[in-house]
């Protein structure tokens, strides 16, 4: 039928066209404007799927991208077909006779101006609202993946009787089907109300009935289908109380039903339901009887019912039935919720005893004797000498260390032995000559790993070095020493080509390498040299002449950024650590699976429980997706990244995680089974900060196990702040070999400690054993504290130490000048029923750039030491030295040790002068003697300085250019 049109048309201006040749300019430049962006698209698309390739994990870039792009179509037609079919019915059902009114007479101008584009305006309407939507389906790609490959729990939640896996992987995917629904249809009832509008079935100011009967009965369908979807919601809804966060007295994010919820909102919500569907069938029913007047009116009850029964009822519920009598009411839905919570965070297993925290003071002898069996003390701290590393072992001012060091175990003489660890990465910053070539061609690499004992210094105060110098060697074994990816590698680097890499530097000159490895691009093709010179917006790569036959292009170079990319679906942790393994430098990466869905469990954010006074000053050390709200974690994954190669491979951790499960169907043969983990890595695996992070925050709450005190909240513990610097922020958690009274030996582990909410004094301790190897792995104790005598924690530790009168003038002393005083980690150790704290001090002296170790703190029950070494500071302390463990001299035997002199006499002689130097001031301090004490600081600086220059000069090679050792 005709459209109706009508009025003046005036006459035809023709406008004169373009030329020829400007016409076809013109289309010239339109077409390469359309080439170029098209190869820009590509040319992410391209460059991304030569990663993935390089790093053999394409398996992972067309799963994602093939289930991208099928959502995109799938409901981005989906949008399209139902917005233009509803188009194209109010334009079908249009009336057909002509306009009578003002009103039509002014919309003919408008019918007539789009009379001869109706199908192309029809394409362009329908395009862009599938564009639309087809972009937002496809970042829905974890939920649609979850859904369709989630694996049982094998649990059900206590109100429904439903496995754990609908809430987690089932009811996330319904409610995107459900809002992509309203969507669809609130889109159509706009587009074809608008519609029957412009060609007269909808009419605003003319007289007469305001819609024809095919416009009523069209609109009405759609809003049926908007009630009929409305009514779905409700029984979600129903649902969705299992996994719904509110404020309540007992804690933060609390997550599933109180009192209220299940005997108020869970009937309401199903008695909305029923009216829903009837009010839906009111408004199918007008395609009969024509009129708006019973669906209207049921839309109003149902309005009114939502208000009345979903809002007051439950309002006069919590109100006059709750308020009264909350502690029994709620009891029960507490314990659930304590249940839940348990189990998604992995800490139902907590071990909690209780502890007296006060020692036995009258066998003194005894105590000092079980110090070294309770614990090997780290007074190393690898968050105070990063800098001293720097100084010492950098080398060359293209070599960093990270800020923040990590600790690791090393086997010595058959014995674990707690080490600080660091790679000599690369430091773009201190390149000599900063140009293209030197940036990306030249300088490509670290070199070698420097690690020293966590529980010794020598006699200057500084690291004792297990590993160091360049090229590195000492008592780890050979092993490949470039670090062509690490934490403070960000740049992209051109390896393997015509232009030679340096190696190392020692005195005999540069050394120089070409990278072997099988990982990076390869850029010899002139297609990927165009596609990354465009990504990376350096048209240099396209023709420099430093590119050649068996040039390859290295990025994403972090051991957090290649994690996450070749498995998008883990949460990284913040702390990546090196180790020596099977003569590679492998970086460990945690990793995590997590979901929002798991009922009855209380949320916590991760970006708020893993932050502590480390990571507010080293951003690095952050977890990935800082604001990812969560109620489920594991530590399912352990990964590693070869420093060398790049190579990353996923190892699946927890054997029993569903969500992991659920994500091994999605990405078959990305995570390789738990038994190809070698005896060598699994020394070195350690149980993860963050996840340790996460649980601490949760058992400040959830260590009770009675609904009635977690509702009092009268055993609330907080995570105390950092008492060693003014940052205000959490104490970190700290990795040590230590003993806990229920264990025979020690074992490797990660502890902190709790103070009541709002309290100084200490609440608890808490330890985990950290060693993956061990059979204990994973095992949580808390020590509880008791609550009729006060126990002195960190912070009143810290001001106990600061307010003795000698100790805070000693520290005066130590600070005058430019000199300053550096705190490390306040260590906790379980001893004997009382507590023992190990706190190490550090100076920077005079022109030092880099601390040293001067003086140990010591408290124990009360009684405080401040000494030179951590040996006298315990003799100190408990009145008597450490019983000898050295066997007694063979006097049969006449060898002696050769004295130092004997294999370098320069060094020996520099740290016998240092030595003197050290007793000198120590002995200025006791005095009080000012100048002394700066005299000293003096000598002992210029002889620390020889023998620094000296050992360096012993120990440079004469030559050699491979990097294994």
């Amino acid at each position: 039928m005709p459209d109706r049109g009508g009025g003046p048309t005036g006459p035809r201006i023709r406008v004169g066209r373009p030329s020829r040749r400007v016409r076809t300019l013109l289309m010239t430049l339109g077409v390469l404007a359309v080439l170029g962006m098209a190869f820009t698209m590509f040319a992410g698309f391209w460059t991304d799927w030569l990663w993935y390739r390089s790093v053999h994990y394409s398996s992972v870039f067309t799963t994602t991208l093939s289930t991208k792009i099928g959502l995109f179509f799938v409901f981005g037609l989906l949008m399209a077909l139902a917005v233009g079919f509803n188009i194209w019915l109010a334009h079908r059902l249009r009336p057909p006779l002509s306009a009578m009114s003002m009103e039509q007479q002014n919309l003919d101008r408008y019918r007539m101006g789009i009379a001869p584009y109706k199908k192309w305006l029809l394409l362009a309407i329908t395009a862009l609202v599938g564009l639309i939507a087809g972009a937002s389906a496809s970042s829905q790609w974890r939920t649609w993946l979850m859904w369709v490959n989630g694996v049982s729990f094998g649990q059900k939640d206590p109100q429904f009787k439903l496995d754990v896996s609908f809430f987690a992987f089932d009811l996330p995917w319904y409610r995107f089907l459900l809002g992509f629904g309203f969507a669809a249809v609130i889109v159509s009832v706009i587009a074809a109300a608008l519609t029957h509008y412009l060609y007269g079935g909808l009419r605003v100011t003319s007289p007469g009935a305001r819609a024809t009967a095919a416009a009523t009965g069209h609109l009405s369908v759609l809003l049926g289908v908007f009630v009929a979807l409305k009514a779905v919601a409700y029984w979600l809804d129903r649902y969705g109380l299992a996994v719904k966060s509110s404020d309540f007295k007992a804690t933060d994010n609390w997550t599933g039903l109180r009192y209220v919820d299940a005997t108020a909102y869970l009937p309401a919500k199903t008695i909305l339901f029923c009216i829903a569907v009837i009010c839906a069938l009111l408004f199918f029913a007008t395609l009969w009887r024509r009129t708006w007047q019973l669906p209207v009116i049921g839309f109003g009850l149902m309005v009114l019912s939502a208000i009345l029964i979903g809002g007051l009822y439950p309002a006069l519920v919590q109100k006059f039935e709750v308020q009264p009598n909350e502690q029994a009411k709620e009891a029960p839905y507490v314990e659930k919720n304590l249940k839940a919570t348990r189990e998604a965070y992995g800490i139902e297993g907590t071990q909690v005893a209780e502890y007296s925290g006060k020692g036995n003071p009258d066998d003194k002898a005894k105590l000092r004797g079980k110090v070294d069996d309770a614990a090997s003390i780290r007074i190393m701290d690898p968050n105070i000498v990063s800098p001293t590393f720097q100084q010492l072992q950098q080398m060359r001012n293209y070599y960093a260390f990270p800020t923040n060091l990590d600790v690791d175990r090393y086997t010595k003489d058959g014995k674990d032995q707690d080490t600080v660890i660091g790679l000599r990465e690369l430091n773009l910053a201190g390149i000599p000559k900063k140009n293209w070539i030197n940036n990306h061609f030249r300088y490509t690499h670290g070199y070698g790993v420097v690690a020293a004992k966590g529980t010794e210094v020598d006699s200057g105060g500084g690291p004792v070095f297990t590993e160091s110098n360049l090229p590195s060697k000492g008592d780890l074994p050979r092993y490949q020493q470039q670090v062509y990816y690490g934490e403070k590698t960000t740049t992209y680097s051109i390896v393997g080509g015509p232009q030679k890499e340096i190696d190392y530097s020692d005195d005999d000159g540069e050394k120089t390498t070409s990278y072997r490895g099988d990982s990076g691009v390869d850029l010899s093709n002139p297609l990927n040299r165009a596609a990354y010179a465009l990504s990376f917006g350096e048209p240099q790569i396209l023709y420099s002449g430093a590119i050649g036959e068996g040039s390859k292009i290295l990025y994403n170079r972090t051991p957090k950024q290649r994690v996450e990319a070749v498995a998008p679906w883990l949460t990284i942790d913040g702390d990546a650590y090196p180790a020596v393994v099977d003569g590679r430098i492998q970086w460990i990466v945690d990793a995590y699976t997590t979901t929002n869905g798991y009922p009855y469990a209380s949320r916590t954010t991760l970006g708020d429980t893993t932050a502590d006074s480390l990571t507010a000053t080293n951003n690095s050390r952050a977890v990935v997706a800082q604001q990812n709200q969560v109620n489920y974690i594991r530590n399912s994954v352990k990964a590693t990244v070869d420093a060398y190669t790049g190579d990353v491979k996923l190892y699946q951790w927890d054997t029993k995680d569903p969500v992991l499960k659920t994500w091994m169907k999605a990405f078959p043969g990305t995570v390789k089974d738990k038994s190809e983990i070698s005896d060598t890595l699994m020394a070195h695996l350690r149980y993860p900060q963050d996840l340790f992070k996460v649980q601490r925050e949760l058992l400040t709450r959830y260590h009770v196990e009675d609904a009635n005190t977690f509702l009092s909240g009268s055993e609330v513990w907080q995570v105390p702040n950092d008492p060693t610097n003014e940052s205000g922020d959490a104490v970190p958690p700290y990795y040590l070999s230590m003993k806990m009274p229920d264990q025979k030996e020690q074992s490797f582990s990660l502890t902190t400690t709790f103070t009541p909410n709002g309290r100084d004094n200490l609440a608890a301790f808490m330890a985990i054993d950290a060693d993956a190897s061990s059979a204990g792995y994973g095992k949580i104790r808390v020590l509880k504290l008791p609550t009729s005598t006060t126990v002195g924690g960190p912070k009143q530790v810290q001001s106990q130490f600061n307010s003795q009168q000698d100790i805070a003038e000693t520290i005066s002393l130590l600070s005058r000048g430019n000199s300053r005083v550096e705190y490390g980690n306040l260590l906790t150790v379980p001893l004997d029923g009382g507590l023992l704290y190990v706190e190490p001090v550090y100076v920077r002296g005079g022109g030092l750039k880099y601390p040293l170790l001067r003086k140990v703190l010591v408290s124990y029950d009360g009684r405080t030491a401040f000494e030179n070494t951590l040996d006298e500071a315990l003799s100190t302390v408990f009145g008597t030295k450490a019983p000898s463990t050295e066997p007694p001299p063979d006097e049969g035997d006449d060898t002696t040790k050769p004295p130092p002199s004997s294999t370098n006499p320069t060094v020996a002689q520099a740290l016998d002068d240092a030595q003197k130097a050290f007793d000198e001031g120590q002995k200025a301090l006791e005095r009080k003697d000012l100048a002394g004490y700066a005299e000293a600081q003096k000598d002992l600086e210029a002889a620390l300085k020889k023998a620094e220059d000296a050992q360096r000069a012993a120990d440079q090679p004469a030559g050699g250019q491979n990097g294994d050792r």
